[in-house]
């Protein structure tokens, strides 16, 4: 048996948890593990004597960290640059990477009343490449693979109205070859005939005048009615199939806002109620596409009818400059309707995928929490925090509040030498500038990262075992050639002793001790790198 094994608490008694920290974050650590439940955790807090916890490294942890006898589980701070696993083996027990915020421990700890896996959706999307017949097979094939990079299942291809699409076998063929399914979506039946022999998985569409094609096929065809508005075509369809037995899907066409959409909608109601266990698929496209409206949103509201209704296929586009993200919308949006609907709960709480403009829970901090640490500070490098209140600059020398970027020049022109130093500036600006943005938005703002836009843009991946590199305003200023020196002191020089404490020595203690300096660590461009990055 592991030691891990032997650390499991018996049943009924709470879990032991130990949270890593430094300094400066230990006493809005020990606010919030007040706040958990005694009767599920007890906890610990070990105080590694650095100052900042992101600064922590494998090598300091394991130094300087004493695991209280009972302890069950250990978890690092978001933003600690250590090996999980390397610490789990070095202490033998379960070591994790807790959340970025404090604030969102309760959260990550399951105290929102379930554990949130996104891992699983039953929703197959289609992905149309709408002008297909107009490009050649290797753009075609290009193309394809993306889409299934973002996250499409099936890449379709569109045929246009009077447009010749000579090379659409070869197209199949390219897409099946690399092992993408295949759909072929046209107004002609030649094309869809042509296409299911080359061997497309899916024909889109058929509807009671065409579907002779569905019995001289394997591909699965997708029914629609011959009119929108007349659904008797589409059960009459149905129909035929059912008493075949042949696969198939039913699409009752969502068409564009004023221009039917809500009877659309019913029309999706109706089918699904006269036909419990079909297959059924939705084109969201006109109204992604046909809305010029932010695109996640409406995503998400269809994407829970179709969670409601067992709608278990999309049918996407991504043609207009505002839709260019419907892929990995359409993605996360299943994801998050699977998961709720899976604990019978709302979609609410299930990450920030869907929320781009906003965030749920925007400020990490309180105003009176920005005081209290930059009383802390005790260099000349600038710290940047977003609070209900507006944005807050400060350094040993000056705490500045407001909501204007550009207003703050004056008391930082004042506080430092910004006129001799154009990369400090520089970043300055550009950082405040985002500042600015995540608080007249409500969005979560950490100095140096980029602002989330949940599915919405493209999210930088970081390896979360290593340091971040330094910026290109890194050796700037006067000073620059005095920076090598300054950072070759160690990490922990200056670091005061470790401690591990728990609630009782918690609730003792009244305000976080003043500690020695870090001499080791320094901000570069606002961001703490420690000595070895140098």
């Amino acid at each position: 048996m592991s030691a891990a094994e032997h650390a499991k608490p018996e049943h009924g008694t709470p879990e032991h948890l130990v949270f890593i920290t430094g300094r400066m974050a230990k006493a809005r650590l020990e606010k919030v593990a007040a706040t958990l439940p005694p009767e599920r955790f007890a906890w610990s807090i070990a105080d590694a004597g650095v100052k900042v916890a992101a600064l922590m490294t494998e090598e300091i942890i394991r130094r300087r960290v004493t695991i209280p006898e009972g302890a069950t589980r250990i978890v690092l701070p978001g933003r600690c640059r250590a090996n999980p696993d390397a610490l789990a083996r070095h202490f033998g027990l379960p070591v994790e990477r807790g959340p970025d915020e404090i604030v969102d421990l309760p959260a990550y700890l399951g105290l929102a009343g379930r554990k949130v896996d996104l891992s699983r959706h039953d929703l197959r999307i289609f992905s149309e490449i709408v002008d297909a017949s107009k490009m050649t097979p290797d753009e075609i094939l290009a193309k394809g693979l993306d889409l299934a990079r973002r996250g499409a299942d099936v890449i379709d291809l569109g045929g246009l109205p009077d447009t010749d699409f000579p090379h659409l076998e070869d197209c199949v063929r390219l897409l099946k070859g690399a092992g993408l399914k295949v759909s072929v979506d046209s107004f002609s039946l030649d094309e869809l005939t042509r296409g299911a022999k080359a061997g497309a998985d899916y024909l889109l569409s058929l509807n009671e005048d065409t579907l002779d094609l569905a019995f001289e096929t394997d591909a699965v065809p997708v029914l629609v009615p011959v009119r929108p508005d007349d659904l008797a075509s589409l059960d009459r369809a149905i129909a035929r199939m059912e008493k075949a037995g042949r696969p198939y899907m039913a699409d009752p066409i969502l068409e564009p806002i004023h221009f039917g959409f809500v009877e659309s909608i019913t029309r999706y109601h109706e089918t699904r109620r006269r036909w419990p266990g079909i297959e059924m698929m939705m084109g969201t496209g006109n109204l992604t596409e046909l809305t010029e409206a932010d695109s996640l949103g409406v995503t998400a509201l269809l994407v829970g009818m179709c969670s409601e209704l067992a709608i278990r296929n999309v049918l996407i586009v991504q043609v207009s400059n505002h839709t260019r993200r419907t892929v990995e919308e359409h993605d996360a949006a299943r994801r998050v309707m699977f998961a709720a609907k899976a604990d019978s709960a709302l979609p609410k709480g299930y990450g920030r995928s869907l929320l781009a403009l906003h965030d749920k829970r925007p400020y990490v901090q309180t105003p009176d929490e920005i005081a209290a640490q930059a009383a802390e500070v005790k260099d000349p490098n600038y710290r940047i925090a977003v609070a209900e209140d507006g944005i807050h600059v400060f350094n040993r020398d000056v705490h500045t509040i407001g909501t204007d970027a550009m207003a703050f020049f004056p008391d930082l022109q004042k506080a430092g030498d910004l006129a001799s130093d154009g990369a400090h500036a520089f970043y300055l600006g550009g950082e405040l500038t985002k500042a600015e943005t995540a608080w007249r938005l409500g969005k979560r703002y950490v100095q140096d990262e980029a602002l989330a836009w949940g599915a919405a843009a493209e999210a930088e991946v970081e390896d979360t075992t290593a340091f971040k590199k330094a910026g290109h305003t890194r050796h700037s200023g006067p000073d620059a050639a005095g920076t090598a020196a300054r950072d070759a002191t160690p990490a922990e020089a200056g670091a005061a002793p470790p401690e591990t404490t728990g609630p009782e020595e918690a609730r003792a203690a009244d305000a976080l001790s003043e500690t020695p300096r870090d001499a080791g660590a320094r901000i570069v461009c606002g961001r703490l790198v420690p000595a070895k990055e140098a």
